[in-house]
């Protein structure tokens, strides 16, 4: 095991049309793809596609939806230690105009508790707070033994403030600022309060907030990418996240602000392709990516 990846699974089914039916009405969508979906999921896959493959311990269930899932994970060559739910979990995402409209449904309802692993060689965990009893349980575990911890605080969860106890980087979406009632400079500083080495609020369009080892604030603009290029916004965060994990791994002598740039070409490669797995970028897509955009900010 290199890494470990704790999340809930969804299936993401994707679709791009101009006009929502209602009542009777019916609509033919324009394009559409399917994909596994879930913040540390769709993270797991994205450092899988760039090279280093990590564990997963994900929510399975013994549906169609399920088996389709797992053969995914086979693809990637990603080890699923699964917990088996009743039944799957879908997003609908209807993305329009640079931003998304999603419907979920969700069984988070764990029939049996959390698989217990051994870390072995492990090197880093990446969470999203789903599971909570088991992304605290392995954030503990990893803090003891010297492993990096990584937060994905797209939304508050029951534990979010226990975990960060534990985190070390902590990279949030502008959605728990607004749940929390703080402005991205002040959940900054709260993310401080609970000892987190690296911290950060990702801000879409206007770019990453974030602080390093020394409590120094660095603002990492994003790329100026073409609106007319901007299919598919959902799950950039996800490749973001994913990235800067593989970046971790593959070189941890460089600094955050270079893992956090390399995650900035990837999600700008996610945001240009129409489903998760189709914005799973290469090694190659990224240099391409930096390459267009590297001296425009």
């Amino acid at each position: 095991m290199q890494a470990l990846f704790i999340g809930q699974t969804y299936i993401d089914v994707t679709f791009i049309t101009d006009h929502m039916p209602t009542g009777d009405e019916k609509h033919v969508a324009s394009d559409y793809a399917v994909s596994f979906g879930g913040n540390a999921v769709t993270a797991a896959f994205c450092c899988a596609k760039l090279g280093i493959v990590p564990d997963l311990i994900a929510t399975i269930a013994n549906d169609w939806l399920g088996r389709m899932f797992q053969d995914m994970t086979a693809k990637y060559g990603i080890s699923v230690h699964p917990r088996k739910v009743n039944a799957s979990s879908l997003s609908f995402i209807m993305p329009k105009d640079g931003k998304r409209a999603i419907v979920r449904c969700r069984d988070d309802a764990h029939i049996h508790p959390f698989p217990l692993l051994n870390l072995g060689n492990c090197r880093a965990l990446h969470v999203d707070g789903h599971q909570p009893d088991a992304a605290l349980h392995y954030a503990k575990l990893c803090r003891e033994a010297g492993i990096l911890t990584s937060l994905d605080g797209g939304g508050l969860r029951t534990n979010t403030h226990e975990l960060l106890e534990y985190i070390d980087v902590a990279i949030v979406a502008e959605r728990l600022c607004e749940q929390m009632d703080l402005t991205p400079e002040k959940m900054l500083d709260y993310l401080k309060s609970r000892g987190c080495r690296i911290g950060g609020v990702t801000q879409g369009e206007k770019g990453l907030l974030w602080y390093d080892e020394v409590g120094a604030v660095h603002t990492l603009p994003a790329y100026p990418i073409p609106r007319e290029r901007v299919i598919d916004t959902n799950g950039a965060g996800d490749v973001f996240h994913g990235a800067y994990m593989y970046s971790y791994l593959a070189n941890p002598a460089k600094s955050w602000k270079e893992h956090f740039e390399f995650a900035r070409a990837a999600s700008t490669f996610k945001i240009q392709k129409l489903g998760n797995e189709a914005g799973l970028p290469t090694l190659a897509d990224i240099a391409l990516v930096r390459q267009e955009f590297e001296a425009r900010v």
